[in-house]
């Protein structure tokens, strides 16, 4: 079984959230708090991250799924997503999530008073966002995660007692193939196509069915990939350049598609099929890479393997308190991202260093697994 390789993708995939974050607040596009100064510039490498991230975490997620259930039975995994995501999720949502509706209400000038005193519980926990001030934010990743992993488990323990079902072996029969892995992109195309055009992406549950479908299928294909072993891994490492320059080449062509290229029949469907092929490329070509130059244990690896769930918990709102109090002042690109970026990080490892992973009864808030005794 290869870990380490899934471990350090999860880590820099997480990472680089946090900076498409930051990013975030610079560019033309909604955001809960904007820097008075936004970059045209900036669109293409948000767009290009866009495309990927959040697929790649829920792959990922997936395979994550694959190795928890070999350690356990049904009833013990789903009883394991309640306190990993479940319990973390409340926690979030009462002590993590207002801070940001804090300084949104702030910065829109829909509040005034302080946050402890005038703000938390009184106003903090009424009514449901955006109305109201009760929400999920960037939490709703995880809900989303929770709502999968309960409704898959039975389809995923059926899999685990019958490795060698025929969806299996089929797709292990094709996989060594350059097109092969990219049978997967179907569905995907299909749901952009069928869901996507009627049911825009709000993360807000209700009504979210193609975020729903899209991801939970992303999930599941996750969990299928790992089943597949050694050849998966064969197969992505042989075809590296290949995805690669797939991905290279179609982002251009979709940037195009979406702004260069003017109406013609079928534009809609062509655009999904480049969409779908573009994310799906950088998705092989990133498990390809870091099978190749990540898989190996290290204690830094271990340490950021661990802190990286504390720290998606932590970074927007951290991230959020930043971003207002730095908006209004007169200070460059640089200086305002690179601020926002060593400040968010900074401040969310203090944060997990001395106030979440030395201790045993706030490990467990953060979906962190017990601290391991000494020998």
């Amino acid at each position: 079984m290869r870990r380490y390789d899934i471990d350090s993708l999860r880590v820099i995939a997480f990472g680089l959230l946090i900076f498409y974050h930051v990013g975030m607040f610079f560019v033309p596009w909604w955001f809960h708090i904007k820097n008075p100064v936004t970059y045209e510039g900036l669109t293409y490498p948000m767009l290009f991250l866009n495309q990927w991230r959040l697929p790649l975490l829920f792959v990922i997620s997936g395979m994550g799924t694959y190795y928890a259930l070999t350690r356990r039975s049904g009833f013990q995994f789903t009883k394991e997503r309640i306190k990993r995501l479940f319990v973390p999720l409340i926690v979030g949502m009462v002590f993590i999530i207002p801070p940001q509706v804090y300084f949104e209400r702030l910065d829109k000038g829909q509040f005034a008073g302080s946050y402890f005193f005038d703000y938390w519980p009184r106003v903090a926990l009424s009514g449901v966002y955006p109305e109201g001030n009760i929400s999920w934010h960037h939490l709703w990743f995880i809900l989303y995660l929770f709502i999968f992993s309960i409704v898959l488990v039975p389809v995923f323990l059926y899999l685990q007692k019958h490795p060698e079902t025929w969806i299996i072996r089929k797709i292990k029969s094709i996989s060594l193939k350059y097109t092969g892995l990219y049978i997967f992109t179907v569905p995907l195309f299909l749901w952009q196509i069928l869901l996507a055009p009627y049911y825009p992406q709000t993360n807000g549950l209700i009504n979210d069915w193609y975020n729903l479908i899209n991801y939970s299928t992303l999930f599941f294909f996750g969990y299928l990939l790992i089943s597949l072993k050694d050849a998966f891994w064969t197969s992505v490492t042989q075809n590296r350049q290949k995805y690669l320059v797939s991905g290279i080449m179609s982002f251009p062509l979709l940037m195009c598609l979406w702004y260069v290229i003017g109406d013609f029949a079928g534009k809609e469907y062509i655009t999904a099929l480049v969409r779908v092929f573009n994310s799906w490329s950088w998705i092989l070509t990133l498990f390809a890479y870091s099978a190749i130059y990540f898989n190996k244990p290290s204690k830094i690896l271990s340490y950021a393997n661990e802190a990286v769930y504390p720290f998606f918990i932590l970074h927007q709102t951290v991230m959020m308190g930043l971003c207002y109090y730095l908006k209004d002042i007169e200070m460059g690109f640089f200086a305002k991202f690179s601020i926002l970026s060593i400040g968010t990080f900074g401040i969310s490892w203090i944060i997990y260093e001395f106030g979440i992973r030395r201790y045993p009864l706030i490990r467990p808030l953060f979906g962190m697994k017990p601290k391991a005794k000494n020998p």
